[in-house]
């Protein structure tokens, strides 16, 4: 079921705070950040000057990092729907028309995000996965392999790390890609030993955003097909719930006791956005598993005097 009556254009970077207790996502298109508080099932939006493609919590109350279009920023929310932004990093995006898109905290306290161009018609093989530390804004390169970034990818997607960090996982929801790599991680952040996790070619749904459980679990959102599914750790499909409407976009753990899967989602462009039934809503699964608290963002750049 929908945890509210909100809908949004293109739901996202849901990240459950175990502090507030509350619920915060995104709507790409809209420029909204939103956070669901249960106790009291209200709603609150906060509107951003660019399209913010995900989000993560900081140590700070009320101040999250976010990804949008041509940087990464601190957000303090400030009376809805006002925020108050600080660019803590700028890219130099290599073609017109991108923005950052799939991000996600690692426990570190680094925050990984990716970009894309946003007409996914153009299928432009640009995108790029950066990671932002106390040392900046940096594009990702694999060890032990080619010297140039992490490149060549249309829709980068996935982001999620294990619990012990030593693995990273990331996919490409393109439909004419729909791959889900992993990747040993070192404490540095390397990526090294890239292998192909699972290919969704064969599978219902495209690969989109996605969460880790307490079994070490990959769960993704299956955009197109409305399903979750689970994949095992050597990436073999156990599990697949159902979300009512078909475009689901990315999921993570939440609730009271972590035993929560909460799934954004998107209206279809064949879908009246004045009228899109339950597509743009958020919905609350009962996984029968348990997720981990979300990682906080804590390596802010240092500044340049």
């Amino acid at each position: 079921m929908p945890i509210s009556s909100v809908r949004d254009r293109v739901g996202e970077s849901p990240v459950w705070s175990v502090a507030e207790q509350a619920l915060y996502w995104v709507d790409i298109d809209g420029q909204q950040i939103r956070c669901w508080s249960p106790a009291a099932d209200t709603v609150q939006s906060w509107t951003v000057p660019e399209r913010v493609g995900c989000i993560g919590l900081t140590a700070t109350a009320g101040t999250l990092v976010a990804a949008m279009e041509t940087g990464i920023f601190a957000v303090t929310l400030l009376d809805a729907p006002e925020v108050m932004v600080e660019c803590l990093a700028t890219v130099a995006h290599p073609a017109p028309g991108m923005r950052f898109n799939d991000g996600r905290c690692d426990a570190l306290g680094r925050f990984w995000v990716s970009t894309m161009v946003m007409d996914m018609g153009l299928a432009s093989p640009v995108g790029r996965l950066y990671c932002l530390d106390a040392t900046g804004l940096q594009a990702v390169r694999l060890d032990g392999l080619q010297s140039t970034p992490l490149d060549g990818l249309i829709t980068p997607n996935g982001l999620a790390f294990s619990h012990d960090g030593a693995t990273a996982y990331l996919s490409d929801s393109h439909p004419s890609v729909q791959k889900i790599w992993a990747f040993d991680m070192d404490a540095s952040g390397s990526l090294q030993n890239p292998r192909l996790f699972a290919d969704m070619q064969t599978l219902p749904g495209r690969p989109d955003g996605a969460a880790v459980d307490s079994h070490g679990y990959y769960w993704i959102c299956a955009n197109d097909a409305g399903l979750v599914h689970r994949f095992n750790p050597q990436g073999q499909l156990v599990q697949s719930l159902e979300v009512p409407v078909a475009k689901p976009s990315m999921c993570t753990f939440g609730g009271a006791d972590l035993d929560v899967l909460y799934v954004t989602s998107i209206v279809p462009g064949t879908i009246d956005a004045a009228a899109p039934g339950l597509n743009g809503a958020v919905f609350a699964l009962q996984p029968g598993v348990r997720g981990f608290s979300a990682p906080v963002f804590t390596q802010f750049p240092l500044r340049k005097p």
